[in-house]
């Protein structure tokens, strides 16, 4: 994993070289998405692998203190992927970004090995002070479509973050959070697995409050029910007396 206590200018290089970090970017893919079919398509039609690979070579420039060209590469990667990424911030291997679009990266956010973000994902911040800024997020994380995950937090190893989910606080290894604000609502060995991979059961993902305003419409339309009913037997007695 990237080293998360070292600022992002100073992290230590995450793979032996530049070529060998793109082919494991790659291989990622087909591990994890089930439309990938061969290396060629994944390098030629996934903008999410084109925005990493072109973010690996501009932070390699921006740690070398050569920021005007590595913020220029930066700005080529977002016009052709529309996956937005700081070359500082500090990714470690393996990143798929899944879709892409809309994806937005701050500067001083780290992410770990491993780790799976799908459109719409924003790792930003809420302050204008120096240092850190930006979420980090462990290894293993996946962070579903539209997830917002706010000032400089850390996501735990092996966390998931549901689809439009808006995350401000430290995340627990291995829990799932989803709803605004984010709230825990599951830890990792309840996860369902299919073929030794965890089901990203987008649909499924639990809403507590959804839950129990469900729970409390179902218990008025109970009492309501019951009401009119006693309110009907109370009148009938009425009825037969008259004449």
């Amino acid at each position: 994993m990237v080293d998360i206590t070292a600022a992002p200018d100073d992290a230590p290089p995450r793979a032996p070289g530049l070529l060998a970090t793109w082919r494991q970017d790659v291989a990622c893919v087909k591990a994890r998405d089930p439309a990938a079919r061969f290396s060629l398509e994944i390098l030629c039609t996934y903008p999410g692998v084109h925005a990493v690979m072109i973010h690996r070579l501009s932070h390699r420039l921006w740690r070398t203190g050569v920021r005007f060209p590595a913020r220029l590469l930066s700005w080529f990667g977002r016009f052709l992927t529309n996956v937005d990424i700081h070359p500082g911030a500090a990714i470690g291997q393996r990143l798929f970004i899944d879709h892409g679009a809309g994806v937005v990266i701050g500067e001083t956010a780290v992410i770990g090995d491993d780790v799976t973000l799908y459109h719409g994902v924003t790792l930003g911040g809420t302050s204008w002070s120096p240092g850190r800024r930006h979420p980090t997020v462990e290894d293993g994380v996946l962070i579903g479509a539209g997830a917002k995950i706010l000032s400089p937090i850390t996501v735990g190893r092996g966390a998931r973050i549901g689809a439009n989910a808006v995350v401000m606080e430290d995340v627990p290894p291995g829990m799932t959070v989803v709803g605004i604000p984010g709230r825990i609502v599951r830890p990792a060995d309840q996860r369902r697995r299919v073929d030794g991979r965890i089901d990203l059961e987008h649909h499924l993902m639990p809403d507590p409050v959804g839950e129990a305003i469900a729970a409390l419409i179902d218990r008025i339309d109970f009492l309501e029910t019951r009401l009119a009913h006693y309110q009907t037997r109370d009148r009938q007695p009425a009825q037969e007396d008259l004449p």
